[in-house]
């Protein structure tokens, strides 16, 4: 039996595995076990699980992040929170700005003892003009969306009233798809204030989650273009988990703030 731990940043809810010694190669099919919401392990599942290790420098801690299903995503905005304050909390690194390395490169994060952490996401491009923007039917609705990249892709949709969104258990048809080969986020957002917004979003791999780290910074920058403000830019973002806040330095590179919290272990049979 292995330990696992149950945490959760604004409701986006994750398995952390600690592997220093990179030991354990899970498959997609155990880990979409393993966060299955039947509640197999005594919890109602998770968004996805994270395999804390180190990178091939051994110099950093390394975020082996899957989703849900099983397979593979490059960041994770909510989960890279979730895990600085695992290794905070367990006294595997002292409080402090220390990076963790991602298939998105590494990140700096802001970590105190206890309260908000914050993470540098990098860079927040609009592609739209480069690549193309795609259409997403929803509910007998069809937006254009903003072709947003965090270091994974986002097709980001700015509506009237979100309730227009209607049931999310199902991934809303994107056209063309083949904008997205490797498949994409979906946000849809409803600006709420001067530099407030809700929104929701669907995540490959994982359906619709109650808040997702990216895909935050994805709809900060899509707003921001779409009020036609200047940079830089902060921007609070209230989805259905929570409320965190994003800053956009001139040249687009975002910064998230917000809750993460440890909850609970388990022993599972990896």
């Amino acid at each position: 039996m292995q330990t696992v731990t149950y945490g959760h940043g604004t409701e986006n809810d994750f398995l952390l595995l600690f592997d220093e010694q990179n030991k354990f190669d899970l498959s997609p099919e155990r880990i979409a076990t393993l966060c299955s919401r039947s509640g197999s392990i005594g919890r109602p599942g998770a968004d996805g699980l994270i395999r804390i290790t180190r990178n091939a420098t051994g110099k950093n801690w390394f975020m082996d992040y899957r989703n849900a299903d099983g397979s593979l995503a490059e960041m994770c905005g909510n989960g890279i929170r979730v895990m600085a304050r695992y290794l905070v909390d367990r006294g595997h690194q002292g409080a402090g700005i220390f990076a963790i390395d991602t298939r998105d490169g590494l990140k700096y994060l802001a970590v105190p003892e206890s309260g908000e952490i914050s993470v540098n996401m990098g860079k927040v491009l609009d592609l739209s003009d480069i690549d193309g923007s795609a259409t997403i039917l929803q509910s007998g609705n069809e937006w254009k969306s903003f072709n947003i990249d965090v270091g994974n892709p986002h097709a980001v949709a700015i509506i009237s009233d979100l309730d227009q969104v209607g049931d999310l258990t199902a991934a809303p048809v994107v056209l063309p798809n083949d904008i997205y080969p490797d498949g994409v986020n979906i946000e849809f957002v409803e600006i709420t204030g001067d530099n407030e917004l809700q929104m929701r979003v669907y995540e490959r791999g994982s359906g619709e989650t109650r808040s997702c780290g990216t895909g935050i910074c994805a709809v900060a920058l899509a707003a921001n273009i779409y009020s036609k403000r200047s940079l830089p830019a902060k921007w609070i973002i209230n989805p259905p988990g929570g409320r965190l806040t994003v800053e956009l330095d001139p040249h687009s590179n975002a910064t998230l703030t917000g809750a993460a919290v440890i909850l609970q272990d388990f022993e599972v049979e990896i």
